[in-house]
């Protein structure tokens, strides 16, 4: 069902996409949105790398979550800042592309706000502060990976 790539010698191992997953904070969530008409957002997320998942906090209303609600089936592209190499202009980036399903979870994970915070910040007074402040206003969506894939592009 889901498509392999066409250009081999540029696909990421499956160790290689987990390192991205682990390093970078942001990426672009697609959902189905209005009309037919796809909508991409740029969304920060934690990869639980031993569930094998990727969560995202959201408010609780708004046009993702209408979308979600039509269509659980996403996809989520994250892509590391890249790098030239020595005398060349064009830029080397690394992608991951994730197709799945997505979902709001209503019990959270152990520790799984905590571990999301500690990407921006070892502040753990400031991190359950705002878990106390605005946890009970946030929504924790997972997203079940099914089938992902990465590859490394040369822009020039």
């Amino acid at each position: 069902m889901f498509r392999e790539l066409t250009r081999k010698k540029q696909k990421l191992s499956p160790d290689e996409c987990a390192e991205i997953l682990k390093r970078e904070v942001r990426g672009v969530l697609a959902v189905n949105g209005d009309g037919g008409y796809p909508y991409a957002l740029p969304i920060n997320f934690y990869y639980d790398e031993k569930r094998n998942k990727i969560y995202f906090h959201s408010g609780k209303f708004g046009h993702k979550l209408d979308a979600i609600a039509k269509s659980d089936k996403v996809s989520f592209c994250v892509y590391d800042k890249g790098y030239h190499k020595d005398g060349h202009w064009s830029l080397n980036i690394s992608s991951v592309i994730i197709f799945g399903r997505i979902h709001a979870v209503e019990d959270w994970p152990d520790g799984l706000m905590l571990n999301f915070c500690k990407r921006f910040t070892d502040d753990t007074d400031y991190i359950y502060s705002e878990i106390e402040k605005y946890g009970s206003n946030t929504a924790v969506l997972c997203l079940e990976i099914e089938y992902m894939t990465g590859k490394l592009v040369n822009e020039a």
